[in-house]
């Protein structure tokens, strides 16, 4: 079997490398990357490296030759055409490589009244696949929990979570997770040959008010909650690239649709995922 991977030089990606690679032999993963050179490490450890590009349906096929089991985990775009663009040269690509199997890696924001701006994209995919002969899995996460790590020093200044979500709930997964997830799905058929659908959450969901006491336990440091309006919490982090986009994921969050919980993860893994205050407390450093 040879188990090709997307994006693999990215944050998840690298995870799924690893994850995989508990589960099959380093010489059944290829591992397909924009910039290879991304990749020397991988390379170092006698890994398969190709180059693929979105925007080149040529050299995917390529990457995708002899491929079994593809796990196709998209770009970073908050551009819907251009995400829809990437997955049909996929598709494209797939076929033309005759690639039977897919574990796509998506996220919960896919409802149809949705407002964050990647959404469309998001209910686009399961549509999509539908209509084709792969046998698929789609295997959507919810909010990452790894950013909060990072994110806790400008919380302690503030003294607050600012997220503009009112009394409503978010689902979070650490990629970790996410990633044992996507690799058990991928080696095992019967977790992918009847086109199902999975969302890999947390035990539970988290208001802001727990979060934040969470937040407060691990660090030692009084974190409260004081929501800011969408609009200013796009103005504050518009200068790093995504404030306008992230308000709008959150403006999802505030209506209630970022909330659902599953026993998607223990189902596929066999165990419980992390839950967030070990894993705050696991990765923090005060």
């Amino acid at each position: 079997m040879k188990y090709t991977i997307t994006g693999a030089t990215g944050h998840l990606g690298r995870k799924v490398v690893k994850q995989l690679s508990r589960l099959v032999a380093v010489q059944d993963i290829r591992l397909a990357a924009h910039t290879p050179s991304k990749a020397q490490t991988f390379l170092d450890q006698g890994y398969e490296v190709v180059k693929s590009d979105y925007y080149d349906v040529e050299s995917m096929t390529k990457a995708f030759a002899d491929t079994d089991v593809l796990i196709y985990i998209p770009s970073i775009t908050y551009d819907v055409a251009n995400r829809v663009l990437e997955f049909e040269n996929s598709l494209k690509a797939m076929h033309q490589a005759g690639v039977k199997n897919l574990v796509d890696v998506s996220f919960i924001a896919d409802q149809p009244n949705n407002p964050f701006q990647m959404a469309g994209y998001y209910a686009y995919l399961p549509a999509r696949l539908a209509g084709t002969k792969l046998n698929y899995a789609v295997v959507k996460n919810s909010l990452y929990a790894d950013p909060l790590v990072p994110y806790l020093p400008e919380l302690i200044e503030r003294q607050n979570v600012i997220y503009p979500v009112g009394d409503q709930a978010m689902s979070f997964i650490t990629r970790d997770d996410s990633a044992e997830a996507i690799a058990n799905v991928a080696v095992k058929p019967y977790l992918r040959d009847h086109r199902q659908i999975y969302l890999l959450t947390q035990k539970q969901n988290y208001n802001m008010v727990e979060l934040s006491r969470i937040m407060s336990e691990v660090t030692g440091q009084k974190i409260g909650y004081a929501p800011v309006s969408l609009q200013e919490f796009a103005d504050i982090y518009r200068a790093e690239g995504d404030g306008d986009e992230l308000s709008s994921m959150y403006h999802a969050a505030a209506m209630g649709l970022m909330d659902a919980v599953t026993d998607d993860f223990q189902h596929i893994t066999g165990h419980e995922p992390m839950p967030m205050d070990q894993f705050l407390r696991q990765n923090y450093q005060r």
